[in-house]
């Protein structure tokens, strides 16, 4: 799919408890109907991987931990103030990866790091998700995503490929942001890997920002998203947090492609 995140660090147990605290004061439930229940749980540290992708946990214990700035409510926000902004970076194996790996992708579980972080779903509410990228975009990820959660753009959901079985499609169709998935490209040429197959890009909000390609849709319930005229949440448009928090980082947005892929945010520029 730089400048450090700073601030005061939460231990993980007062984390936890701020966004207990703030899911019990939002009310409603998030994400469409017949989304999996959950799909944000447990609780995220604040961990960095600083040696730029070198190893510095085994399994996520004991990894390498850095502060991240607390973040209060807005007016009309349902919680007084909003829990910190929080991350966990661990190395992962193949096992960890599921069917988003096989033998013979262009890169192996050593080469990638798994990160929950924390971000803000359609109601508002503060929730706790994972993805998966190269060792080497962690800091630039984790920065993305601060800055997300920071000015509060919302994310349906977050979680690896591999809940999907490794299916691009059912990913998209539930509205799911990822990163990691060892899959060719999606494209009128060549077949080539997806930066996906790399760990370096990362797809948000595919219902809202669909990827249009050959007349088609993708996902087809983005269609009535093929209008960018109107501004809606969670839509990545020209000059809007999203874009603009991704740009910062140094990453390509695909809404500006000849076949718009505006869901699409890559690192290695396809």
């Amino acid at each position: 799919m730089r400048r450090g995140v700073q601030g005061v660090l939460p231990p993980v147990g007062l984390l936890l408890v701020g966004l207990l605290t703030a899911l019990v004061a939002a009310a409603g439930c998030g994400g469409p109907a017949g989304a999996p229940a959950g799909n944000a749980t447990g609780p995220a540290g604040n961990a960095s991987d600083p040696t730029g992708g070198a190893d510095t946990s085994t399994g996520g214990a004991g990894a390498a931990r850095t502060p991240a700035g607390p973040t209060t409510s807005r007016p009309g926000d349902p919680a007084t103030t909003a829990p910190a902004f929080g991350h966990e970076i661990s190395t992962v194996t193949a096992a960890d990866l599921g069917q988003s790996w096989r033998p013979g992708c262009p890169v192996g579980p050593d080469q990638l790091r798994r990160i929950r972080l924390g971000y803000w779903d359609f109601d508002g509410r503060p929730r706790v998700g994972t993805i998966v990228v190269h060792r080497s975009v962690t800091a630039e990820v984790v920065e993305i995503f601060a800055t997300l959660y920071r000015e509060r753009f919302p994310i349906r959901r977050l979680q690896p490929v591999d809940a999907y079985a490794g299916s691009d499609d059912r990913s998209m169709a539930d509205d799911n942001t990822s990163g990691f998935n060892c899959r060719r490209a999606v494209s009128t040429g060549a077949a080539k890997w997806s930066a996906h197959a790399y760990g370096k890009a990362i797809d948000v909000n595919p219902v809202e920002n669909p990827y249009l390609i050959d007349g088609r849709v993708l996902p087809p319930a983005g269609a009535t998203y093929r209008d960018r005229s109107g501004h809606r949440p969670g839509m990545a448009v020209p000059g809007g947090v999203l874009v603009e928090a991704f740009a910062a980082a140094g990453w390509e947005w695909g809404g500006r492609w000849r076949s718009p892929d505006y869901q699409h945010f890559t690192r290695t520029g396809g």
